[in-house]
């Protein structure tokens, strides 16, 4: 006896249709699973047994060998379960039902409950763009699922529940998300800039960063406020449109840190990895190939505070990510591209007791133990990063004033300014300042006076081509938010302003 029915699997974050063949031949009793599986995978055998076991099905007494095809890709994960135990009822003629045109994605609980299982929303999309539209899930997944347009998905409890919506007994009913108001019904709590005292040139820096999708680090004594302005920094970035936050939820789905509150993700990430974080940590990969933290990021915000305190094959493994926006993972058996378009938000203090320069505190270190810290940023990366600012110790004036801007008014200016970028790169596909690639030059236009100045401020600071195309994109920033057209000497003159290195940044 023969059967097939489809189920599902994960090849970095894309989904991929898998046809589960199993065959029920006559000789001594034997349970096999080939076509790469896994350990998590060879396991389901034992699962799948009790499973149907305890459902009040007889697992038969002969051979079993269940294929999951195309061989060439690794089955990892535990959604085989669910499609194994339903091939073996269907080929066995334990269980009546039609299983034509159905994906199913679940892991068996030895009591035959379906549990959860991470990635179905990326499951989902690979298997419908082979032609597939339905789908038996877990119930608690079926909403994740749902968001896929054009599939009809529904949430099982059991494998007897599952059995018996194949046999047209008990329907299972169809799971409806609505994308939309999810989207629009966002509501992250993640601070206010109005809290923040003092600090006016980190918070206009942070603005542009925001508007133009530009990368900043953030210098100052302990205690400035550097974390708490980086993690406001999301409460003035534009919204998410509906297929980046798509993106971003297949992103955490496959991770498995998508919040079970809400099977869409609607707030920009906001990642902050502890400076132990090893490179595998921030590029992703392992094993089982998941996102790492770079990844995790994408369409948000990565803060890596105490930034040279980080290992420094951790630190240069941004570099290719902050050109490409992809990350790629080789490994042995496959290579993973992930997606990595985020703003990079660092922190440093400027010295290693973090007193450098700081007007109230006395610093203990030396000229060589500051050249060593400072130095462990290198160059390259440096030359990567848009702004630099100084966090300068806050004053008891500062404290006592009365609160400053909303993050509302600030998010209302920045998204002006997305809007404008994005209307101006639409023939390109993409979607912000930052990303720009080429072409700059006549994109950022200057006036006359203006490229004057930045004539003879390239030569006087010696700066690198990349560090040039850099000034002048944060250039094109601050005027998006002037709303100017062209590039004045007061626009580049602050762009300036955020590339020369602080009394506290010697570099």
């Amino acid at each position: 006896m023969f059967t097939k029915v489809f189920s599902a699997c994960l090849k970095g974050i894309d989904g991929h249709l898998v046809t589960v063949e199993t065959d029920v031949s006559p000789g001594l009793p034997g349970f096999e699973v080939v076509g790469l599986p896994d350990a998590t995978v060879k396991e389901a055998r034992e699962r799948v047994r009790a499973a149907i076991k305890n459902c009040g099905y007889e697992f038969p007494a002969r051979r079993l060998t269940v294929n999951l095809a195309p061989a060439d890709i690794k089955k990892a994960g535990s959604m085989f379960d669910l499609p194994i135990a339903v091939s073996l009822l269907l080929a066995t003629g334990e269980a009546k039902g039609d299983a034509d045109g159905y994906v199913f994605i679940g892991e068996l609980s030895l009591a035959g409950a379906l549990r959860p299982v991470p990635g179905v929303l990326p499951l989902v999309m690979g298997a419908a763009a082979a032609g597939v539209r339905k789908f038996i899930v877990p119930k608690e997944n079926a909403a994740e699922g749902a968001l896929c347009e054009g599939v009809q998905v529904f949430g099982a409890s059991t494998l007897t529940e599952t059995m018996a919506h194949l046999a047209g007994e008990t329907l299972l009913p169809e799971t409806v998300t609505d994308a939309v108001a999810l989207l629009n019904s966002s509501t992250a709590d993640v601070g206010d800039f109005s809290e923040v005292r003092g600090q006016e040139t980190v918070k206009r820096a942070l603005e542009i960063a925001a508007a133009g999708g530009h990368n900043i680090l953030i210098v100052g004594s302990p205690g400035s406020g550097k974390s708490m302005l980086a993690q406001r920094l999301p409460s003035i970035l534009p919204p998410m449109t509906m297929a980046e936050a798509l993106e971003v939820t297949r992103i955490h789905s496959v991770a498995g840190t998508l919040p079970a509150s809400s099977p869409l993700l609607t707030a920009r990430p906001f990642r902050a990895p502890h400076h132990s974080a090893s490179t595998v940590g921030l590029t992703g990969g392992g094993a089982n190939a998941r996102p790492g933290e770079i990844s995790l990021a994408h369409r948000g915000v990565l803060f890596l505070d105490e930034l040279p305190e980080f290992h420094r094959d951790a630190m240069e493994v941004l570099r290719q990510p902050m050109e490409d926006g992809v990350v790629t993972v080789t490994r042995a058996s496959a290579t993973y591209a992930y997606p990595s378009d985020f703003m990079l938000v660092a922190a440093m203090n400027p010295c290693r007791c973090g007193y450098h320069g700081d007007k109230t505190h006395r610093c203990r270190c030396t000229a060589a133990s500051i050249a060593r810290y400072v130095g462990k940023i290198s160059g390259p990366l440096l030359d990567r990063i848009d702004l630099r600012v100084e966090a300068e110790t806050v004053t008891y004036d500062q404290l006592s004033m009365p609160p400053a801007e909303t993050s509302a008014r600030i998010r209302e200016r920045v998204t002006r300014a997305r809007a404008m970028q994005a209307e101006r790169y639409a023939a390109q596909g993409i979607f912000c300042n930052a990303q720009l690639s080429k072409d700059v030059e006549a994109t950022c236009k200057l006036t006359a006076a203006a490229a004057s100045m930045a004539k003879e401020a390239f030569t006087a600071m010696q700066m690198s081509a990349r560090g040039y195309t850099r000034i002048l994109k944060v250039a094109r920033t601050i005027a998006d938010l002037e709303d100017s057209e062209k590039v004045d000497q007061l626009h580049l003159a602050e762009a300036f302003r955020y590339y020369l290195p602080g009394d506290r940044l010697e570099m």
